[in-house]
């Protein structure tokens, strides 16, 4: 039974285009919806308040608090790419090339946003699959699931990962995050689109966040690609206790204030030096402090 207009209701984010919403209310009906006032701090998965201002449409006047919050930031702003959510699919594929970089930053936003974090290596039917399966070995090593995937002939391996999880899919452009979904769901029916193998990239296809639901209580989030994650939310001892492999040897430094950078006695680089941190790792480490504002 429809809610009458004027009185709130609550619902989830599952589709985000820009200021405007689309809430799944009770019963699965949709809705068109907007914040209200000009600044707009919401995003897919939230549970928020509606009031319904017309037919198939309404404005958003509250938030629910969040379990979780997945989002990404620059000097200049930031962007939220999914909330609520208990897992970020971190997804990479054997071609085009992947951006190592660009998954630890993913796994440090998902440590520090509370959810867990999956790899997942799609396009395991070419080639090039040996080698960076090895390369996601220290990956493994942490604790961190690495799933192999063929996602144009089936995602069984994955599905187990995914029940009872809401995850959001990130990666770049070309990973196949689309084809995962199609495969899931193929009424979806997302774009996908072929990758430059003379470029060695992929273009954009998914350009909003959608929640999809598997089961009752089962949902993937679809994320458009990215290049670029930056952490500028954070303080360096964020990003110290994101780092898995760093916890023994926190606050065995020389120096209280140390960053791990080229300070001496540093217990972080001595554990590099004696095999304990791979040096993937550190270097991975410093590229993103040397990226956050000098606040600690």
């Amino acid at each position: 039974m429809a809610t009458a207009r004027g009185a709130s209701e609550p619902g989830t984010i599952v589709a985000a285009h820009g200021r405007r919403y689309v809430i799944e209310v009770a019963g699965g009906e949709r809705l068109d919806c907007v914040p209200r006032g000009k600044r707009s701090e919401v995003a897919c998965g939230d549970r928020v308040g509606i009031r319904r201002t017309a037919a198939n449409q309404g404005v958003i006047e509250t938030l629910a608090p969040r379990s979780s919050l997945f989002y990404r930031s620059d000097a200049f702003r930031q962007k939220i790419v999914a909330a609520n959510v208990s897992q970020v699919v971190v997804v990479l594929a054997t071609s085009p090339t992947f951006y190592e970089e660009l998954l630890n930053r993913c796994l440090v936003a998902a440590e520090c946003g509370g959810a867990r974090a999956v790899i997942v290596l799609n396009k395991c039917d070419l080639p090039t699959a040996s080698q960076a399966l090895d390369d996601l070995g220290v990956y493994a090593a942490l604790g961190y699931p690495v799933v192999p995937l063929r996602a144009r002939e089936h995602v069984n391996e994955l599905v187990p990962w995914l029940a009872g999880q809401t995850s959001v899919l990130v990666g770049q452009s070309g990973m196949g995050k689309s084809t995962i979904i199609n495969m899931l769901l193929p009424e979806a029916r997302v774009p996908t689109a072929e990758v430059s193998s003379a470029l060695d990239s992929g273009r954009h296809t998914t350009t909003h966040a959608t929640l999809h639901r598997l089961a009752p209580d089962t949902s993937v989030i679809d994320s458009p690609g990215m290049q670029e994650f930056g952490l500028h939310h954070l303080r360096q001892t964020d990003v110290d206790a994101a780092f898995p492999e760093f916890r023994p040897f926190i606050g065995r430094c020389r120096f209280a204030n140390c960053r791990h950078l080229q300070e001496p006695d540093c217990a972080i680089d001595a554990a590099t030096a004696s095999g304990h941190v791979a040096r993937r790792r550190l270097a991975a480490y410093r590229s993103i402090v040397r990226d956050l504002p000098r606040v600690s």
